[in-house]
């Protein structure tokens, strides 16, 4: 279930991040407050996890997939660049969250 709770709270760190990009620096209000209700859930998921998970594991997959989603919804709904150094990096930032989830004792 840990690993489930981790998940969710990856998902809501990728809707915060949208959310506060388009609350333009918090001066539209339903942006800003789904940015808030993202935040707290994530916490609020990222904090069951960790009652199982280590935390240097669970924290660095729930980073890794709010980074990863982040990068690629900016690239297909906001129109941000997908350049070739983008794509390694990402790339090798996937490679690090499943080197994470195989070196896990759980």
């Amino acid at each position: 279930m840990a690993w489930i709770y981790l998940g969710v709270a990856g998902l809501f760190e990728i809707v915060w991040a949208l959310a506060m990009k388009q609350s333009e620096g918090f001066t539209r209000p339903w942006p800003t407050v789904v940015t808030v209700v993202g935040m707290a859930a994530s916490i609020w998921f990222l904090s069951l996890s960790m009652k199982v998970l280590p935390l240097g594991t669970a924290y660095v997959i729930w980073t890794g997939i709010g980074a990863i989603g982040a990068f690629v919804l900016g690239i297909a709904l906001l129109g941000e660049t997908a350049d070739a150094l983008r794509l390694v990096a990402a790339v090798l930032i996937v490679s690090g969250l499943v080197l994470m989830k195989l070196a896990s004792p759980h």
